[in-house]
């Protein structure tokens, strides 16, 4: 099976609005040209402006609540019509209680929508593996947007979090740049990577991009 790549665009002015689209383009084409399985994560706002990029957009977040009396959250329904096919949740930058995050969850498996929930430590991975999501990305905080891969920093943690989640597929984030980093996380149990900054940030993001495939 080939890995599979999460691209977060984050919030970057490198990744939001028409450079959102313009990115997009770049992921998809890559993705196309290296039969590649790559994800992208945008910011809420920006799904409607991917709806004819053929590869699956994720919502950056959404919160625990339905539709009704409620002001100024993100509706799993609403990124869901625009276009999304799933999200990210919990990631270190948008963290989320564990009742939130049950909920969360709940409300994207009944509207059939894959979720990508981040935990910070096997131990965390162990107890959102009782969530059933349908990937967890391990990443540990201080590595993110580093330039050292976690697969090199850290590599018992993605082994430990492979056999804490057991069926799971495990991503892994935090430093990812290149193959030797893709490759690694792979052999140590890894189902694929979670990247944001070193696609994003660089100056030719096509060229990083196509770097990290296998």
């Amino acid at each position: 099976m080939r890995p599979l790549y999460v691209i977060n665009f984050k919030t970057y002015g490198e990744s939001t609005g028409k450079n959102a689209l313009k990115l997009a383009g770049i992921c998809s084409k890559v993705a196309k040209q290296k039969k590649a399985v790559i994800i992208i994560c945008l910011q809420p706002s920006d799904i409607c402006l991917s709806k004819k990029i053929e590869i699956p957009v994720f919502a950056q977040h959404i919160d625990p609540v339905s539709q009704g009396q409620t002001t100024g959250y993100v509706l799993a329904e609403s990124v869901k019509s625009q276009g999304a096919k799933g999200t990210l949740l919990n990631h270190s930058e948008h963290r989320m209680n564990f009742p939130d995050l049950k909920k969360a969850v709940g409300i994207c498996r009944r509207l059939k929508l894959k979720t990508v929930v981040c935990a910070s430590t096997p131990l965390e991975a162990k107890k959102i593996k009782s969530l059933n999501p349908d990937y967890i990305a391990i990443e540990p905080p201080e590595l993110i947007g580093g330039k050292v891969s976690v697969s090199e920093a850290r590599p018992e943690i993605i082994t430990k979090t492979t056999k804490a989640v057991k069926k799971i597929p495990v991503l892994c984030g935090a430093g990812v740049h290149n193959k030797t980093d893709v490759k690694k996380a792979v052999e140590l149990g890894a189902k694929g990577v979670l990247v944001a900054s070193g696609v994003v940030k660089s100056k030719d993001p096509e060229k990083a991009l196509k770097e990290l495939i296998l």
